[in-house]
């Protein structure tokens, strides 16, 4: 059963959102200095794919750096993208600091966001899906999504993201 006021927020939410996109990847950045930006496929694809609808401000490919991490999310913000998508960086392993850098910017977590991804990747998947941490929060008035670095995780981000994001963004507003 859908909810009516929802479906009404939707309906006077924007149609069009500023829109910033982050590749962290160590590999995909020496790539990007060598002057070869098309082995990002996964950024490439959330570039495309959001540029469809919204206005792409900002696209960065960047090491696995925190600080680098966070200088690149305040340069767009102060772009004035109202949302940033990051893809890379959210695995287990020792290089993989998107999470921990993130988490801690958050005023507010969405939770909801990596639970629904975690679902429908446990469909897709199975148990392999614990490895995500895909997360999305809320940084000073922007809100950030932070999706793995495979194209099929982009994907399935994308599927879950894409319908709400004017919804999220007039309630970020509010």
């Amino acid at each position: 059963m859908k909810s009516r006021s929802m479906e009404e927020h939707r309906k006077n939410s924007p149609r069009s959102i500023k829109v910033g996109v982050i590749t962290l990847s160590d590999s995909k950045y020496q790539d990007f200095l060598r002057g070869k930006t098309d082995t990002d496929l996964s950024g490439n694809l959330l570039k495309d794919s959001l540029g469809d609808v919204h206005q792409v401000l900002d696209y960065r490919i960047i090491p696995d750096d925190s600080q680098k991490l966070t200088s690149t999310l305040d340069v767009m913000k102060g772009e004035g993208a109202e949302v940033i998508v990051t893809t890379g960086g959210t695995g287990i392993g020792s290089r993989d600091i998107t999470i921990e850098t993130l988490k801690p910017l958050f005023g507010k977590e969405l939770s909801g966001f990596g639970e629904i991804f975690r679902y429908e990747s446990y469909k897709e998947l199975g148990t392999g899906a614990i490895l995500s941490r895909a997360t999305a929060g809320v940084y000073g008035s922007t809100l950030i999504f932070a999706l793995p670095g495979s194209p099929n995780a982009v994907k399935l981000g994308l599927k879950i993201i894409k319908p709400e994001l004017g919804h999220l963004v007039r309630h970020l507003k509010e």
